[in-house]
């Protein structure tokens, strides 16, 4: 089309007399090739033509920057006006990565469907051969495609980005670990943790800092009422530290009253556990969380209003400590001990000691670096990720460790118990292998364990290259007759309530003795000797029902369970389509769940009642017309 525009011969006039596209001005031209509707396609075909628009189309040029800016916007916050870019190779490489990533995320589903973690498939990305934010860019396209389609590739590359992410921060945090103390910021070693735990979640220290620079604003607003000559007030506050004792107190008075009165912070003592309260993010947007997060908060306001506090490793609830005496005095009475979990509350020396319970050597009193700091928030999470239940991937626990052991590389303790974990998960057996190899050189007194591990890992190896294809499960075979109910169907658990989607079955219990005892498998009308099913619940745990405590769900709906998209490519509205590889292990299930679906929920209520009583008699004979009424 723009060819044709051009004309045959190139500028000048047309046959009609007209004026033709490469007459016209050179701002025009741009105006028009600039134009979305025209893709990157056309514009490289309209360069071709002639010398004026191959001109107009440099790839240095307005139009292919444009057309980089069109296609991905939000990627050029890595570019700067003085840069000089080529457009069209920026263009190119961009296409080049997200074919790549499509490519990587399309194999993560067969390479690693049986492996809850697929840590080893990561070494692909590693090497990769073109910019990681382009890559990046590539997987956030595909977690943002609407519908309910593409379930499968959302969740691999949830999983990448996940990685990406995580390696990037943990460079920066140990770029932040080289640095001077003097210039660990509290606040910024607090983000990279959060950052770390959270990858996926738009967290920089950027806007954290903007949020805290507004209280601390707040809190020149209240001083201006109270002393409107106040130092703090003073365009450089922060960069000079008050020297007076009551001008700071001043500044405390003044950041209690709007964080704890008009910002409404507090300690969040009714869900303490939570690990939302050690995330900074979270504790502005919540305005609560433990003592350690609000006092990297508090700390870092006071020293901004050019009052310096220092942090307090304090047993069981982190402190901030005033000096009222010369400055680095070693006298821990010449402190004055800040509770920023209880609203600034400023105590004495005895009654830190009343808060906790009982006493301590002077030793806990001293002032602690940022690393320490650091290491204490993450020892609150590694603690909270060994108490995670409903999690079997123990994420918060894996990151913990990781971030630990940036800190503290020949830390034996948690160097085990990465090890132990990532055994017990039957992940990473090649890089368990390295940890213990790792553990042996800094601890020979650790054979005996060391030894045992490296002895099940090579067995586990071992097993691994072993392995046959997948299990099938034919529903023709005579032994699964019984099974009513098929992959994908979305289902009501008849005594807890609650809502799931099957990913898999058993034609009968296939747990060991001990869980069929621990759950009370045999107090069921039909104990184990009937069909199991894996089923996904929506409150995000993985669990194994029994036939006859399942029915049809009448109102069918999305099930937000992060491992959907591991056994799901969609959700057409009723029930979910098996992805590739679980439609492998299940080939007649899908034409079943079909029917079904169309015969429930084609009918009304009234055919799901008649439906389920018959599908119920066919599989298990016997049962009493009471009990499907009340199914019913």
């Amino acid at each position: 089309m723009a060819a044709e525009a051009a004309g045959p011969a190139g500028p000048g006039t047309g046959s009609g007399g007209g004026t033709g596209l490469t007459d016209l001005p050179g701002e025009l031209l741009e105006l028009i090739l600039c134009c979305d509707v025209l893709g990157a396609a056309d514009i490289g075909r309209v360069s071709c033509t002639c010398r004026r628009l191959r001109e107009a189309c440099q790839p240095r040029g307005k139009v292919w920057r444009e057309r980089f800016r069109l296609r991905w916007p939000s990627l050029l916050k890595y570019y700067s006006h003085s840069d000089s870019v080529s457009w069209l190779e920026e263009y190119k490489a961009r296409h080049n990565a997200g074919l790549e990533a499509q490519r990587i995320v399309a194999s993560f589903s067969k390479r690693f469907f049986s492996e809850h973690v697929p840590c080893d498939g990561f070494s692909d990305i590693e090497t990769l051969g073109c910019p990681s934010h382009f890559f990046e860019d590539e997987l956030m396209c595909i977690l943002n495609m609407e519908g309910r389609k593409g379930l499968t590739w959302k969740y691999y590359a949830k999983k990448i980005l996940y990685f990406l992410r995580q390696q990037n921060i943990l460079k920066n945090l140990k770029e932040y670990l080289q640095r001077p103390t003097e210039r660990q910021s509290f606040l910024e070693g607090a983000v990279l943790i959060d950052q770390y735990c959270n990858p996926l979640s738009d967290i920089c220290l950027k806007s954290v800092q903007a949020q805290v620079d507004d209280i601390t604003d707040k809190v020149r607003k209240v001083l201006r009422t109270k002393n409107p000559r106040h130092p703090s007030l003073a365009s450089k506050a922060g960069e000079v530290l008050i020297p007076e004792v009551e001008l700071q107190r001043q500044v405390l008075d003044a950041m209690n009253c709007v964080l704890y009165e008009q910002l409404k912070y507090k300690g969040n003592e009714l869900d303490y556990y939570n690990s939302l309260n050690s995330y900074i993010h979270q504790v502005l947007i919540r305005r609560t969380g433990i003592p350690i997060s609000l006092s990297v908060l508090y700390l870092t306001i006071a020293r901004q209003l050019g009052v310096k506090l220092e942090p307090v490793n304090f047993p069981s609830h982190f402190l901030l400590r005033w000096c009222q005496g010369k400055e680095g005095s070693t006298d821990i009475f010449d402190y004055t001990y800040i509770d920023a979990f209880g609203k600034g509350k400023q105590l004495t020396v005895k009654e830190c000691e009343y808060l906790i319970g009982h006493h301590v050597t002077e030793e806990f009193y001293g002032v602690v670096t940022s690393k320490e700091v650091l290491q204490r928030m993450v020892g609150n999470l590694l603690n909270l990720g060994k108490r995670e239940s409903t999690d079997q991937s123990y994420q918060l626990l894996r990151d913990s460790l990781d971030l630990y052991l940036a800190m503290y590389p020949d830390n034996v303790q948690h160097l085990m118990l990465q090890a132990r974990l990532y055994f017990h998960l039957g992940i990473w057996p090649e890089k368990v292998l390295d940890i213990l190899q790792h553990i042996q050189a800094l601890d020979p007194s650790q054979h005996g364990a060391v030894g045992y591990l490296v002895q099940h890992t090579l067995e586990h190896i071992e097993r691994r290259k072993e392995e046959l294809g997948p299990e099938v499960k034919h529903r023709s075979d005579e032994k699964h007759k019984e099974v009513c109910f098929s992959i994908g169907l979305i289902m009501k658990h008849k005594r807890y309530g609650y809502n799931c989607v099957i990913y898999g079955w058993d034609p009968a219990c296939m747990m060991g003795h001990e869980w069929i005892r621990n759950m009370n498998v045999h107090s069921l009308p039909h104990g184990p000797h009937q069909p199991f099913y894996n089923v996904l619940v929506e409150d995000g745990s993985c669990r194994y029902a029994a036939q006859e405590n399942l029915e049809y769900n009448s109102e069918p709906r999305e099930i937000p369970h992060p491992d959907i998209g591991r056994y799901f490519s969609e959700f057409t509205g009723l029930h979910y389509l098996a992805n590739t590889e679980l439609e492998i292990r299940y080939p007649e299930d899908l034409e079943l769940t079909r029917a079904t679906v169309q015969k429930i929920y084609s009918s009304g209520k009234e055919y799901l009642c008649n439906t389920w009583n018959d599908d119920w008699n066919l599989a298990i004979p016997g049962v009493s017309q009471s009990i499907m009424e009340a199914r019913c």
